[in-house]
């Protein structure tokens, strides 16, 4: 196996290879079917550097012009910490987390709680309580 052939975990967190967790997310194949899957996706984009994706996923009511990814971040883990609502049924719902990244060689971490909605079907990042 090369190294561009071989698998690779998902930044997510769920312990799955990328192409069975969220590049299928990111190329459009599989949609996320609750909130924390929208959650982890959009996580995930952050650390491929997907800011199209993210743009994609935003709210078209709190949906900024661009994202302008800092390359000089590399995002090494994330913590799922609660989870209220966004499953297969519901129209909204919240996801609490602790994403961890490095920059500079010094660790640093964002704690937040997302709020996201579904509408035509689709989970859309909201904004963040």
């Amino acid at each position: 196996m090369t190294p561009a052939t071989t698998p690779r975990r998902c930044p997510c967190g769920t312990g799955l290879r990328y192409d069975e967790c969220c590049g299928p997310r990111h190329d459009g194949s599989a949609p996320a079917a609750t909130a924390e899957q929208l959650m982890r996706s959009r996580y995930s984009a952050f650390a491929v550097g997907d800011a199209g994706y993210l743009l994609a996923t935003w709210h078209p009511t709190t949906r900024p012009p661009s994202v302008e990814l800092d390359p000089a971040v590399r995002w090494t883990g994330l913590d799922v910490l609660r989870t209220a609502g966004g499953g297969l049924l519901d129209r909204e719902g919240t996801v609490e987390f602790r994403a961890h990244w490095r920059s500079g060689g010094a660790p640093g971490g964002q704690h937040e709680i997302s709020r996201f909605v579904r509408g035509d079907g689709a989970w859309r990042y909201l904004d963040a309580l």
